[in-house]
């Protein structure tokens, strides 16, 4: 999303700037999921005890208050077993060894829960902001595992592309 505004009281078209808004780091389905993921969610390190509190801070308030998460312990290692949010502890269990890989689980208790495709934090803008609303999708029928398989496939592909003279070969 771009908005235009300028600098002081000059409205020269040079004054104008254009302000890129970062990528939302969230992205939910809005109806019930047919699918096996709830959304996507991009954290910006891979320290589960920093994400987790903006994590949680992000959600409606109407869904309740995340009190257990499950997480995929490849991809947090070093996962603390519990997490302050504000106002109330989260519980931080790792999955099984045979669970689904690059998903966290929300736990909201009756409320509800939501399965998330956790994308790296080091993947490309571009692929991540695909991978958001691929997965905010409720007919999308891939797993998380799939999901990133296929993001990792195009990029490669575009760097080959690209090294064949594709559009930055010079």
């Amino acid at each position: 999303m771009d908005v235009r505004g300028t600098a002081g009281d000059d409205t020269s078209p040079d004054a104008a700037h254009t302000y890129r808004m970062p990528l939302p780091r969230l992205s939910l389905t809005a109806d019930v999921s047919h699918g096996p993921l709830d959304g996507a969610w991009w954290p910006r390190c891979g320290a589960l005890e920093l994400e987790l509190p903006a994590l949680v801070g992000s959600l409606d308030p109407g869904s309740g208050t995340v009190t257990r998460v499950t997480v995929d312990a490849a991809d947090w290692p070093d996962a603390p077993l519990t997490v302050m949010a504000p106002g109330h502890v989260i519980e931080v269990a790792p999955t099984a060894p045979d669970a689904h890989t690059h998903v966290i689980t929300l736990d909201c208790g009756t409320v509800g829960r939501w399965d998330l495709l956790v994308i790296p934090p080091d993947e490309p803008a571009g692929a991540a902001g695909q991978l958001l609303i691929a997965a905010a999708d409720p007919h999308n029928p891939l797993s998380a595992a799939h999901m990133l398989a296929l993001a990792e496939n195009d990029l490669a592909e575009e760097a080959v592309w690209e090294s064949e003279g594709g559009p930055t070969a010079r």
